[in-house]
């Protein structure tokens, strides 16, 4: 078999591929560490209440988190329901708004330094990831049809 051959095979493979693994992939992303805060057991429930108390004080936190990880646990759902792009892809860009706040208003948390970010940071920066492949992911709906 040619290289050419074993190229085009794989490339083949992961278009085939590609949409369901970014799907299956936010799937547990979103559904693992939801789960984890409504639970009770999320690594990052302290850097989410630092958040929270710079920005929406007045409601409780610990309603808050369950409501948060709820929310997290459905948009994981909706990534691997076929026909839920249109609901789940503003669901999770509402998400990352919120989940890039630690950077800008949690500084201590997220930054060691200039361009040197945390532990939490790197947590955080990896988003962009995520970002990516919901997107790759909404370059492969059909466009809707215009209303006449």
């Amino acid at each position: 078999m040619s290289t050419k051959n074993i190229d085009a095979r794989l490339i083949y493979f992961f278009r085939r591929i590609s949409i369901p693994l970014a799907r299956f992939g936010l799937f547990v992303i979103f559904f693992w560490f939801g789960l984890l805060k409504v639970i009770g057991l999320s690594p990052a429930s302290e850097l989410v209440r630092s958040l929270f108390e710079k920005t929406i004080p007045f409601v409780s936190f610990d309603l808050f988190i369950i409501a948060f990880g709820l929310f997290e646990c459905i948009i994981g759902i909706l990534f691997l329901i076929k026909g839920a792009e249109r609901i789940v892809i503003p669901m999770l860009f509402a998400h990352m708004i919120t989940t890039l706040g630690p950077l800008f208003l949690v500084t201590e948390a997220t930054w060691n330094g200039f361009l040197t970010p945390t532990l939490e940071g790197q947590y955080i920066i990896k988003n962009l990831v995520i970002i990516a492949a919901a997107v790759v992911i909404a370059s492969h709906l059909d466009p809707l049809k215009r209303l006449k």
